[in-house]
């Protein structure tokens, strides 16, 4: 008779591999054996498996308008890999735009080691071909591929030549693709926001790990405009702390002086009126 029960001769083996570092846990966030690029936020690393981009996986990108937010996402983690391997190419396949070089120059990135790989309207085939084959090349370190008709089984190839070949690849997607089905071991999706504190949510859809219940509010732009906007707002905060105690009294001036604007509008309403 057969039980379910394990017998005792194999509850310290079972005990071994639950010890096992390399053994996934679904109720924890899984980081063993996973090579990784710093992403430069600390608040997304701290909720990345393994603490950063994954090498030797795909990373899904979905966003309401391609080339509005990914780059002030990624463009740190381009960088230090470029200072890590300066010999080695980052190729852009279907970009929705031709890059800005000074916008990317002032995040840190050599424009010389871009190469950019563009297709006509109805070529997605071609896209995905130069994806794939990209992700074969030794003098690639990453692949930046925006397919917004890319299906499962064509992430899935994709997802499988990247864990081959130890490359850095994000696919960049519409939002209408968050309810299909995805092999991508990582799924974000991003919102632009508008405050101090940041300016790009971050909504980590699916990672190998529990959900994330709330989204990441990042502060992706340059550290040199985040100076230049820091500085506008205290100028702006030292003129209104200025211009507060002579409030009243300049208002008290407009409406007891008969040459005040308040007077004319007041005049030329009685007028309309008499008419």
């Amino acid at each position: 008779m057969l039980s379910s029960t394990p017998s005792s001769r194999t509850l310290p083996a079972l005990a071994a591999q639950l010890a096992n570092t390399h053994v996934w846990r679904a109720g924890e966030l899984g980081s063993a054996s996973l090579q990784v690029v710093d992403t430069a936020y600390a608040a997304l690393n701290a909720v990345l498996p393994g603490g950063g981009w994954p090498l030797g996986a795909l990373v899904e990108v979905l966003q309401p308008q391609a080339g509005q937010h990914e780059w002030g996402l990624i463009a740190p983690a381009l960088a230090s890999l470029q200072a890590q391997a300066p010999a080695k190419l980052m190729l852009l396949v279907g970009p929705p735009y031709l890059p800005f070089g000074p916008a990317l120059g002032a995040r840190q990135l050599d424009l010389q080691r871009l190469l950019c790989v563009r297709a006509g309207q109805g070529q997605a085939p071609a896209l995905l071909w130069a994806t794939r084959e990209a992700l074969q090349c030794a003098d690639v370190a990453a692949v930046l591929a925006w397919l917004p008709d890319a299906r499962s089984a064509h992430l899935r190839r994709l997802q499988i030549a990247a864990h081959a070949h130890g490359k850095l690849l994000f696919v960049f997607r519409p939002l209408r693709a968050q309810n299909e089905s995805s092999p991508a071991p990582l799924r974000l999706r991003l919102e632009g926001a508008a405050g101090d504190a940041g300016n790009l949510l971050v909504h980590v859809l699916k990672r190998r790990g529990p959900p994330l219940a709330a989204p990441l509010l990042l502060d992706t732009r340059p550290a040199r405009l985040s100076a230049l906007l820091s500085a506008s707002r205290e100028r702006a905060r030292r003129q209104r702390e200025e211009l507060a105690p002579l409030l009243p009294s300049f208002v008290s001036q407009l409406a007891t002086s008969p040459q005040s604007p308040i007077h004319a509008l007041l005049d030329r309403i009685a007028h309309l009126d008499h008419h």
